[in-house]
Order: structure tokens, then sequence, then C-alpha cells
């Protein structure tokens, strides 16, 4: 037998430190060639390591978390061979040279890139019986959610991944043994205990936006209500002529009435370098688009905005909000946005105050619509009402401005032949 040790690989990029983000490992357990060890986390990706042998893991090189330099100590293991090995850092998809193999082991592939972490599941038969008291339950996000919303106490679920993760199929086979058998909670009982979950990878990152867009941006936010009444009738009729192209949400008008409104107000579809003092102006409008996922929030970009069609804008827009949530999503496709759109979806709001996704100067939020009574001057009339929220950078756009380019965006909105005029609206 001989110990070899796995190395952080190089991510490319020019990147020289990543993040800690998940383990699929610890020590003593058995691995196969190409089993996932863990994930780190760039600026911009998530990249998975996989083992480069067969054998049992001796020790790990990091803590979850833990910021290390590329070319540090990941593991090391324990695998058929005589005598303690190097392994060569695991490569990654942009390297283009095979890395050098120990005597007695071929490298695995490549480790994937993906815009989120991802659950490995451990072998079939590899059950773990429920945790000690007051032991933490390992699980994802989107596993505590989907368990908090059907009722099921996590702390009784066995969980089959690595480590004794509890992954989806584990709450498969929950569901499969019927109401009857499922854990349920305590009821009205008194509950007591806390858990400490440590922000890192994707939410560390998100934190680490959201403070130095807080700190750097005196933000300045402009409600104001919109009747879609009109944009809701084209919409309808759109959808009942679309034949096989994509259905229209309000998203698409949204994005077309917002390139027309910077075309307008240049000042908006801007970055501003505050440590240098400049203001960029883009001439391509590339929207991002606020995505919430299973592992926080994540921003693709719609480029060129301004030289789509509503469909081809539906079809672009959900297939990076599909990229996003399934950790397909490329660099490219989560970087260069100029201007940014959020919205709750269906849970809504009557108003938000969005963060403006730095360096950018503004960002539109798209709040609850609903059905209202308006005063049409005789009769009050039901109308399909929404508010828009949008916030600006109160160092480069002065208040009349912001207000000036709400008002834009509201007419263009509430009249949506003017969306796609060729004149000017």
């Amino acid at each position: 037998m001989g110990i070899s040790t796995i190395r952080i690989p190089d991510v490319g990029e020019g990147v020289a430190q990543v993040e800690l983000s998940e383990w699929f490992v610890k020590p003593g357990d058995a691995v196969r060639e190409d089993d996932i060890l863990a994930s780190v986390m760039t600026d911009k990706a998530t990249v998975e390591i996989p083992s480069l042998y067969t054998g049992t893991i001796v020790s790990l090189g990091a803590e979850l978390g833990e910021v290390v330099a590329v070319g540090s100590m990941l593991v090391t293991i324990e695998h058929a061979g005589e005598g303690a090995t190097e392994a060569p850092a695991a490569e990654t998809a942009e390297d283009t040279a095979e890395p050098a193999p120990a005597a007695d082991a071929t490298p695995a592939p490549a480790p994937k890139l993906s815009a989120a972490p991802s659950v490995a599941a451990a072998p079939a038969g590899d059950a773990r019986a429920p945790r000690a008291a007051g032991e933490a339950p390992l699980a994802s996000p989107a596993v505590r959610r989907r368990a908090r919303e059907a009722g099921i106490d996590l702390r009784q679920v066995r969980g089959t991944g690595r480590a004794g993760r509890i992954i989806q199929a584990d709450l498969d086979a929950v569901f499969a043994r019927g109401p009857g058998d499922a854990p349920a909670p305590s009821g009205r009982s008194r509950r007591t205990g806390t858990e400490d979950i440590r922000v890192i990878g994707l939410r560390r990152k998100i934190a680490d936006r959201m403070s130095l867009a807080n700190a750097r941006i005196p933000h300045i936010t402009v409600i104001e209500e919109i009747d879609v009444t009109a944009l809701e009738d084209l919409r309808a009729a759109m959808n009942a002529e679309r034949g096989d192209r994509a259905k229209l949400t309000m998203l698409p008008f949204v994005t077309a009435a917002l390139s027309r409104a910077v075309a307008r107000h240049p000042e908006m579809n801007a970055h501003f370098d505050d440590d240098a003092g400049i203001v960029t102006r883009h001439a391509a409008v590339h929207i991002g688009i606020a995505t919430m996922t299973d592992n926080g929030l994540i921003v693709p970009v719609l480029r060129h905005a301004e030289a789509l069609g509503p469909h081809a804008t539906a079809t672009e827009i959900g297939r990076l909000a599909e990229a996003a949530r399934n950790g397909s999503a490329k660099r490219e496709e989560l970087s260069g946005s100029t201007i940014t759109i959020t919205s709750l979806g269906p849970l809504g709001a009557i108003a938000t105050t969005p963060i403006i996704n730095h360096p950018e100067v503004a960002i539109l939020g798209i709040n609850k619509m609903a059905v209202r009574p308006q005063w049409d001057g005789q009769q009050f009339v039901p109308r399909k009402m929404m508010n828009i929220s949008a916030s600006f950078d109160h160092r480069v756009i002065d208040g009349w401005d912001a207000a000036s380019f709400v008002a834009l965006v509201k007419r263009l909105l509430e009249n949506p032949a003017l969306i796609f005029m060729e004149s000017e609206a």
C-alpha cells in the first residue's frame, strides 16, 4: 500500500486561491477513482475535484470555508501500491495537458465546473442510522427545504450520502414508506437546541457582494405604481398566437422596456469605478436576471437585450435560469451585466428596495401584480396593477434623473405598443 497526496488544482484565469465549499468525504472513507472528494469555489464557479485513486482517505487538508492556495494539499489517500507518492493536482476543464500520474494509478477525468455545489451520492447500501441526539443532520439547502415543506424531521432520516449526508433519494424513501411511517415533527412540544451554520461558498460570496454594495453605494429608491392591464392583454394575445415558440411571461416585456429606456437614459446602463472615479457607459444592454436557486441568488446575464424580440428573450431567459439552477452556467454567462432586474416572482411584495449589483449604478425590482380598483373619472374599475422599485447609485445618479427614468419605464409598460415602435419612445 502507498499514501499519496492530492492537491488543489489550478482552475485557470489566474486564480491563486479558492474556498473549500463542500466535503464529500471524511477520514476513513473508502473512495473509488473518479469519486468526487470536495468542491472548491472561485469568484465565478464551483469546481468539483475527483479522486485520482481507489483507496481510503487518510486525512483532509482544509476545513469548510477555509481559503486555500492552489497547489496546497486537499487530501492524503492510502491506495494500492508501494511507498508514498505525490499525486498531481486534479486537472480542470480548462487544462489541456494530461496530469502526470503516479506509477500505480490512472488520473481521473477533469473536475466538473458548475455555478453551484452539487451533492455526490454514496454507493447503494451505505446507509447510516439516524444520528445521535444533538448531532445536526447533513443536508443541502434543497433537501432541507423539501423536508421542511413536507413536515419531515431530518434528525430521524437515514442519510445514504457520504459522511451520512441526507440526499433527495433518502426523502424519496421516506415518502415511499407512506405517511404512517414518515417521521413527524414533535407537534406542540417544546423545542430546544441551536444549529450553527457556517456562511461559506456561494452564500458567503453573496454576503460579500451585498456588504460591498451596501457599504460603498448610497442608494436612492424610487417606487412607482403601473397599470399593466394593456400589457397583460397584449401578452395573452401574443401567447395565443405563439405556436411552438416560448411562452411569454411579464419579464420579456420588462427587459424590452428597460432596453428602450436606457437608450434615452444612457447614464443608467453604466458601471462606476469609484476607486478611479470613472463612470463607463455601455452601448450594449446586458441585463442581469437575478435568479433564486437551491444554493442562493445567482445572476445570469441576458446579453444584448436591445437586439432580442420578446420570444427570443423568453427562450434565452428560460435557458439561463435553468443553467443557473442546475449548475451548468458558464463563467461568461454569470458576469458582465450592465444593469439588473430582480423579482420575487409569484411571492411578490407591494414594494421592495433592491440592492444594486456593484459596480452597476441601477437595478429594477418587479413587485407583485394584483387587481385593484382604480378611479377612471366616473367610477372605480378593476385594473391589473404592479409596482416597480428602482434603486440608483446616488453618487452618480441625481434624484430628478432617477424619477425621470422610472417615469419613462412606467409610460412604456402602460403603453406597450411604444416598446416596439421604431421611433424613440
